[in-house]
C-alpha cells in the first residue's frame, strides 16, 4: 500500500498570519494551522506537508515538484497571488493533482480586485471566509477523497 500524501501551500505573507490584520486574517498563526493539519492528518495516516512562500517561483517549484513525488492532494491559499498568478495556475494544471483553493477572509465581501481567482475554475472547490477552520475543512475533503479513490 503506498503512503498517501497532501500538500499545503501557503501564499505571501501568510508567514505574518497572528499578526495581520487580525479583522481579515484571524489571530491564527501559521504555525498553529500548521501544526493543527498534521496533527488531524496524522491520525488519518497521511503525510502532510506545508510549505509557504513569499515568492511565486518559489511556490512554482513546489507545485512542479510533485509532478515526479506521490502527493494525492493539494490544499493551496495562494493569498495575493490568486488575482495575479497565471504561473501558479498553469504549474497545478500541468502536475495534474486535484486541489482545494482556500482563503481565510471573504473574499468576495472586500476589494472587487479580490473577487477574482486565477485557481477557481481549475480547483475541485473552494472555501472561503471561515478563518483557519477552512483549512480543516479542506483538509476533512482531501482524507475523504484520497481514502475513497
Amino acid at each position: 500500500m503506498t503512503a498517501k500524501s497532501i500538500l499545503v501551500l501557503h501564499g505571501p505573507n501568510l508567514n505574518l498570519l497572528g499578526l495581520r490584520e487580525p479583522q481579515h486574517y484571524g489571530n491564527a498563526t501559521l504555525d498553529s494551522i500548521n501544526q493543527t493539519l498534521t496533527n488531524k492528518a496524522k491520525l488519518a495516516n497521511i503525510t502532510l506537508e506545508s510549505f509557504q512562500s513569499n515568492a511565486e517561483a518559489d511556490l512554482v517549484d513546489k507545485i512542479q515538484s510533485i509532478a515526479t513525488k506521490s502527493v494525492d492532494f493539494v490544499i493551496i491559499n495562494p493569498a495575493a497571488f490568486t488575482h495575479t498568478s497565471v504561473a501558479m495556475r498553469d504549474a497545478l494544471s500541468a502536475v495534474k493533482v486535484p486541489f482545494i483553493e482556500v482563503h481565510l477572509s471573504n473574499v468576495f465581501a472586500r476589494e472587487a480586485f479580490r473577487h477574482h481567482s486565477y485557481f477557481t475554475d481549475i480547483a475541485v472547490g473552494i472555501i472561503s471566509g471561515l478563518g483557519a477552520k477552512g483549512y480543516e475543512l479542506a483538509l476533512d475533503f482531501a482524507i475523504e477523497k484520497i481514502n475513497h479513490s
